[in-house]
């Protein structure tokens, strides 16, 4: 079997990369503010998105106790904290890491994302994780057509579509309501949220003569502004589809690693 070679941009950013974060940013628990900052570094500890990295000065004291544990990180050691603000306490929700890590964050403390209940950059929340200062989001009109197939089934069959071209994932195809084949769709409760595009309003399962595929579609009826092009359209799954763009069958993307390569979680 031939291997898939992606035909997307990769991440390329190295593990253990340091940069300065040139924007303010704020952490709230429990709606009380935990952290803010406009000192923070970013760390990479996998190519596909960066931590924070917050000074100790600029977190609110006493909320940090040290859990007397020390963590093996990928870029060296850091010692485990718990959060407590009033009566809210998570444990191992941030570390402070030690002097064997990357120069430049050393003494800087950074968060579980889920530890703290409202991120922002400057004024804007952000959602998921921090959004990487090398990722690149570009919504494009394009005239060529978009057929998605599963198992001889026509989905849809659209003369145009709005591409999302996103570093380090496949191409999305988001398509007009109109040329969509709703009687095979079905909607599902599922809600994902995604740093660069906002949080899904719908999810699709899709019904064949055959099978029925959960959650193969999704759209943002109100996307961030970097991609507002995208409101209201409908994108499958091409891991999960046969799609064809111009008449000529597309090979499936690799299956992407959710946690990590997918910007697509949980809400």
């Amino acid at each position: 079997m031939t291997p898939y070679t992606p035909d997307y941009p990769e991440m390329i950013v190295p593990v253990g990369h340091v940069e300065p974060v040139p924007r303010r940013i704020r952490g709230y628990a429990a709606n009380l503010p935990v952290l803010d900052t406009v000192r923070a570094r970013y760390v990479w500890l996998w190519p596909g998105y960066p931590q924070y990295c917050i000074p100790r000065e600029d977190i609110r004291d006493g909320v940090l106790l040290d859990e007397g544990r020390t963590m093996a990180l990928r870029i060296g050691t850091a010692h485990r904290h718990t959060l407590r603000l009033g009566d809210l306490t998570r444990s191992g929700a941030a570390w402070e890491w030690a002097d064997d890590t990357p120069a430049g964050i050393s003494g800087t403390v950074s968060f579980r994302w889920e530890a703290i209940d409202a991120w922002f950059e400057e004024d804007e929340q952000v959602f998921v994780h921090p959004r990487s200062p090398y990722t690149r989001v570009d919504a494009l009109r394009s005239s060529r057509s978009v057929r998605v197939m599963l198992d001889g089934a026509v989905l849809a069959d659209a003369p145009s579509s709005m591409m999302v071209l996103e570093t380090g994932l496949p191409t999305r195809y988001y398509l007009d309501r109109v040329h969509i084949d709703w009687t095979r769709m079905q909607p599902t409760d599922t809600v994902t949220s995604c740093p660069y595009k906002g949080k899904t309003s719908g999810y699709w399962s899709v019904t064949t003569d055959t099978d029925t595929y959960p959650d193969l579609a999704w759209a943002y009826d109100f996307p961030t502004r970097q991609v507002t092009p995208i409101a209201g359209l409908v994108a499958f799954y091409n891991e999960r589809v046969d799609l064809y763009l111009d008449g000529h069958l597309q090979p499936r993307p690799a299956a992407v690693t959710r946690a990590i390569w997918e910007h697509e979680h949980p809400a």
